[in-house]
Order: structure tokens, then C-alpha cells, then sequence
């Protein structure tokens, strides 16, 4: 099987050599790779980032492979493989009870490791359709699509109704071009209004204008907000 680029692991792994030497080898083998040095680092990883499946050292400080693997499974499906120092069937076993995928007993040669997460990726059920990040990062600036909310830093940029609306439309779709007339269409369907045509659309330029100063460092030349010449407007985030 060969990975596609699009698969993205996460690594976590309190040996910063251990964790190294995973990246690069994985990352040959056509992956995307994250790493996080500990459980705390992972979770604040997952709480922003989507990933195909996580290769967890069972060993750490603070709070231990297994007992990360049992709280993630109650929030999440993503696949978990568990590396331990020990052979134990004991710890086998309670690696598997806690909701882990597969494990695999250090020593081990790297092709053993890439057999084995290619083996989980294709028992995993196919993805109906890419879920949009939860958070888009805009330079200094991040999106939180769940809540609908702009931060740069620690502050609250604060967005009027159709500045609103507008993030949601497109953080709905990024990197996907959006017509005037599609913009147009939809925040007449959120605010009940019906009105269209060129006036509704030369409206909708001074709203974009007006977003653009939210988060572009120059807003006329905008590296996030871009006009695609002849189909609209597209997010482009980081």
C-alpha cells in the first residue's frame, strides 16, 4: 500500500530521539507527521487538528498512553496504536481494553510499524467526506468554526452580523472559490431578506472590503480573503 500524502499521523512520545527518528522515517514513506512530547501536548494538538491516527508511547509523564487512549475513545474514533516497552499479555490486554487499535512491543524495526498502520488505515471505515478544521488560521489571526468567533491572540475581534456570516459561509468551504451571487444568495436565506441582483452584489464587495481589515495585513492585497477573478471570493487559511 502506498500512503497517501493527505494521511496525517500523530506521534506522541516522550524520547525526543524516538520521536525524530519516527518523523523522518514515516514522512519518507509519504506521510504527514505531527509530533507531541507527552499526553498533554496531544491533547492540545487534537483539540484543533484532525488525524487519520495516532502512534502513542504507552510510557509517559504525566498521564500514561492507556489511560490517554481510554479518554480519547470516548471523544473520538480516530485509530490508536499503542508502543510499549513491555511484552506483558497483561499490559496487552489493557492496552486493547482501553480502546487502542493495535500495539506493538519496543524494540521494533520500523517496516513492522509501517505494516501495522497500514494495516489499521485499511480496516478504518472510509471518510464520508473531509470535516472542516476546527480552527483556520489566518496569520495572526484564528477562526473558530464551531463557535463562529475571530481571536488574534488573546482578544475577541469582534465581527458585525454579516462579517459573521460571511466567515461562516466561507469557512464552510475554504480554498473553494464562492460567487457574489452565491454570497448574495445565501445571506438573503440567513437573514430572511429576498432582494438580488448588482446592488446586492456591489453590497457584498464592501462587506469583503470591510472583513478583510479584520485580519490582512494589507487588505488591498489580501493573502487569506483572495478574489478569484471571475468566480468570487475564496478563504485561502494557512
Amino acid at each position: 500500500m502506498t500512503p497517501q500524502p493527505e494521511i496525517h499521523l500523530l506521534i506522541v512520545d516522550d524520547d525526543e530521539r524516538i520521536r525524530g527518528l519516527l518523523q523522518k522515517f514515516l514522512v519518507r514513506q509519504g506521510f504527514w507527521v505531527t509530533t507531541a512530547r507527552d499526553g498533554s501536548h496531544a491533547r492540545r494538538l487534537l483539540d484543533g487538528l484532525e488525524f487519520d491516527l495516532i502512534v502513542m508511547d504507552v510510557m509517559m509523564p504525566g498521564i500514561d498512553g492507556i489511560s490517554l487512549t481510554r479518554e480519547l475513545r470516548a471523544q473520538i474514533a480516530t485509530p490508536v496504536l499503542l508502543l510499549t516497552a513491555k511484552g506483558e499479555t497483561s499490559d496487552r490486554i489493557a492496552g486493547l481494553e482501553a480502546g487502542a487499535d493495535d500495539y506493538l512491543s519496543k524494540p521494533f524495526e520500523p517496516k513492522e510499524l509501517l505494516l501495522r498502520i497500514n494495516a489499521i488505515l485499511r480496516r478504518a471505515p472510509a471518510k464520508a467526506e473531509p470535516r472542516t478544521p476546527r480552527m483556520l488560521q489566518l496569520g495572526p489571526v484564528r477562526y473558530d468554526v464551531d463557535r463562529g468567533e475571530m481571536w488574534q491572540g488573546e482578544t475577541l475581534v469582534r465581527l458585525t452580523a454579516t462579517e459573521a456570516a460571511l466567515m461562516r459561509i466561507f469557512a464552510a468551504r475554504p480554498g473553494e472559490a464562492v460567487s457574489r451571487a452565491a454570497l448574495v444568495e445565501d445571506l438573503n436565506r440567513g437573514s430572511g431578506r429576498g432582494e438580488t441582483g448588482q446592488a446586492q452584489e456591489r453590497a457584498v464587495d464592501v462587506q469583503i472590503t470591510r472583513l478583510r481589515r479584520k485580519f490582512e495585513t494589507d487588505p488591498k492585497q489580501p493573502r487569506y480573503l483572495q478574489t478569484v477573478r471571475g468566480a468570487g471570493y475564496m478563504l485561502a487559511p494557512d
